[in-house]
């Protein structure tokens, strides 16, 4: 499987089922961007007739049905975020697995313990690495006052990423990002984009607007994802407040939940905004 070819075939030249063992940080045990967009990727690997292995942290009645074979990777709450795990790297248990899987492929896509066991494993065993850039982690020490580690968790990331045959990422402007930091070898933009058939003018529905006040030839300025503040709540706040104040007709609705939905409301349900949850 060449590093720069996600569609690779699905049988190896000895015309058995090519093996990719997947590391992350988040499968089922919540329904984010990382997850969903991973559990496509495997189930359409699966269809491909390629065998996939996955290994994460995961939960009792997780809220993801999540494709293919899941094994357990040992984790603990992230601190000030428990609706997140944090992987605790690579169990004797999963080396056994490992080995007994015999993969063609590892992908990483998460640089955690887990994964970085994963990249050691794997260059010890001379296995092909490839990584998705899924999260750009170093944008989130500013949101929780840790912006003093950004330098050392840049470090990580090239050495880590320099040791991957190849790494995918969802934009040209993240590669130039990337490139500005010091990562250069082996980038290749893997656009995910929205999905058309589910994110779709058809669906406009008059119901759903009358339900929640808004008439239909209101414009509505809409927020929809996790009410966290690595996602940029501010700025939807500021350009709320900024149409308000500038006297520009419009409703804004803010879709989604999370532990900044409290103070997000009190700042903007004076303002008229609706949180639908």
């Amino acid at each position: 499987m060449s590093a720069t070819d996600l569609t690779a075939p699905a049988r190896t030249a000895d015309g058995s089922a090519l093996r990719v063992a997947l590391f992350t940080g988040a499968y089922n045990h919540i329904a984010d961007g990382v997850s969903l967009t991973l559990n496509r990727l495997v189930a359409y690997l699966i269809e491909q007739g390629i065998d996939v292995q996955v290994f994460a942290p995961t939960i009792d009645n997780p809220p993801v049905d999540h494709a293919g074979d899941l094994h357990p990777a040992p984790s603990i709450s992230a601190p000030g975020r428990p609706e997140y795990r944090v992987s605790l790297g690579l169990t004797k248990g999963i080396r056994k697995r490992l080995a007994a899987f015999d993969p063609h492929v590892v992908h990483i896509a998460t640089p955690d313990l887990l994964g970085l066991g994963a990249l050691r494993w794997a260059r010890k065993h001379t296995i092909p690495v490839v990584a998705t850039y899924h999260t750009h982690f170093s944008s989130y020490l500013r949101y929780y006052k840790a912006g003093l580690l950004e330098g050392g968790l840049w470090r990580y990331l090239r050495w880590f990423y320099s040791n991957c045959d190849g790494v995918y990422v969802p934009s040209q402007s993240m590669v130039d990002v990337l490139n500005a930091h010091g990562i250069h070898s082996n980038l290749h933009v893997w656009a995910r984009g929205v999905d058309s058939q589910v994110f779709n003018v058809d669906k406009r529905s008059a119901d759903w607007r009358s339900r929640y006040g808004l008439l239909d030839d209101d414009v509505v300025v809409t927020f929809v994802g996790r009410l966290v503040l690595e996602k940029g709540l501010d700025v939807f706040a500021d350009v709320v407040e900024g149409l308000r104040k500038r006297g520009l007709a419009h409703r804004s609705v803010v879709v989604g939940d999370g532990p900044e939905r409290a103070d997000m409301q009190a700042r903007l349900a004076p303002l008229g905004t609706v949180f639908t949850g």
